[in-house]
């Protein structure tokens, strides 16, 4: 029978103008020359001004609603960065993104108290127009920055210790990786995002049916937000478990990023205030605008991966156990994605470790 790994690999982004007439001349001025229709130019010139008018309106509109709602998500973690992110944006190197997903009140479900169910490190890479998403177990065997005398935890309490900056440090620590940004969205704002961009293609990996959602394995299908959501959070009828549900979120994720240039859409009073409440980021407002035009070339290509664990008991929990080779691999490619030299895997044991942000 194969393993979850083998399972796992199975799977692996005229003109055209028209001659005058002989007796045209007859509506010619003794110059040659045409009389301009004064009533056609001024209509000209006022739908000109409607336009550059409404045009600006609609766009300081635009402009003011978006940073208003970049305004109210914003936030930040009030701990030292692993590097300068001001200056890697400036520069126009590759920045990592830790992606951070709670299910509370999604689907009518009661908030459960801060754990993150889906942690996705992405890397954009605007040199070689690319785009890496990679999925942490949120089981994996951690001790959270801060609070490593709690050891072991798991990886996916870590925002419920300290918020999203021991979910950062522990992730960089984790790995050996730096964290440039982070953006917590709860699930139901996942359906949201996806409605914005008008739903989503995706080819499930296997057949299923989840609140009320339909899903053939191999057959390319456009899903709403609804099944979106559906479709990224069933878990139990997966041969794969959880690493199964990881892949499905982060085609969603893909998916998402490929579909989001309508800008109107995206700048809808109606999206902009439901993100307000469902995202939170330290991302703030420039930030946003330099991913928006200077990185947005990165979504071009994207690769998917994730970082294997091995079930395992501890204490009477269970734990996913992620050995040393297969944390190197995924240190490996990360870095790589980033255009940093290679370095060793971290450990979140080790007390006061360096991230190692070495450009190539």
């Amino acid at each position: 029978m194969p393993t979850r790994r083998e399972l796992y690999q199975q799977e692996s982004m005229t003109d055209s103008t028209s001659n005058p007439s002989k007796n045209s001349h007859s509506s010619l001025p003794k110059n040659g020359k045409k009389r301009p229709n004064k009533k056609r130019r001024r209509l000209i010139l006022l739908l000109l001004l409607l336009l550059l008018v409404g045009g600006g309106i609609y766009a300081y509109r635009a402009y003011a609603n978006a940073k208003k709602t970049a305004d109210s998500i914003y936030t930040p973690t009030k701990v030292a960065k692993a590097r300068n992110v001001s200056s890697v944006l400036k520069s126009g190197y590759p920045i990592s993104i830790l992606l951070l997903g709670t299910d509370d009140g999604a689907l009518g479900r009661a908030k459960v108290g801060g754990r993150t169910d889906t942690l996705i490190v992405a890397t954009l890479n605007p040199k070689t127009e690319s785009m890496t998403l990679v999925s942490l177990p949120r089981d994996a065997e951690v001790a959270v920055s801060g609070y490593e005398s709690e050891f072991p935890s798991k990886l996916n309490s870590a925002y419920a210790y300290g918020g999203p900056a021991s979910a950062v440090k522990t992730v960089e620590k984790y790995l050996n990786v730096p964290i440039d940004f982070y953006a917590t969205i709860n699930m139901g704002g996942l359906e949201t995002l996806v409605n914005a961009v008008g739903g989503v293609d995706v080819t499930p990996p296997l057949s299923f049916t989840y609140q009320g959602a339909h899903f053939k394995k191999g057959v390319k299908t456009h899903i709403n937000g609804a099944d979106a959501l559906s479709y990224a959070r069933m878990r139990h009828e997966d041969p794969l478990g959880d690493y199964g549900r990881q892949k499905r979120q982060r085609q969603i994720i893909m998916s998402v990023a490929l579909q989001s240039t309508n800008l109107q859409n995206l700048l809808s009073q109606k999206f902009l205030d439901t993100m307000s409440s469902q995202l939170k980021t330290d991302l703030s407002f420039d930030d946003l605008v330099t991913l928006g035009t200077s990185y947005r070339v990165a979504t071009h290509h994207s690769k998917s991966d994730h970082l294997q664990g091995t079930g395992t008991m501890i204490n009477g929990e269970a734990f996913e156990v992620a050995d040393t080779p297969e944390k190197q691999r995924i240190t490996d490619k990360l870095r790589s994605a980033l255009d940093l030299v290679k370095a060793e895997t971290g450990n979140t044991l080790l007390p006061n470790s360096t991230i190692n942000t070495t450009r190539k």
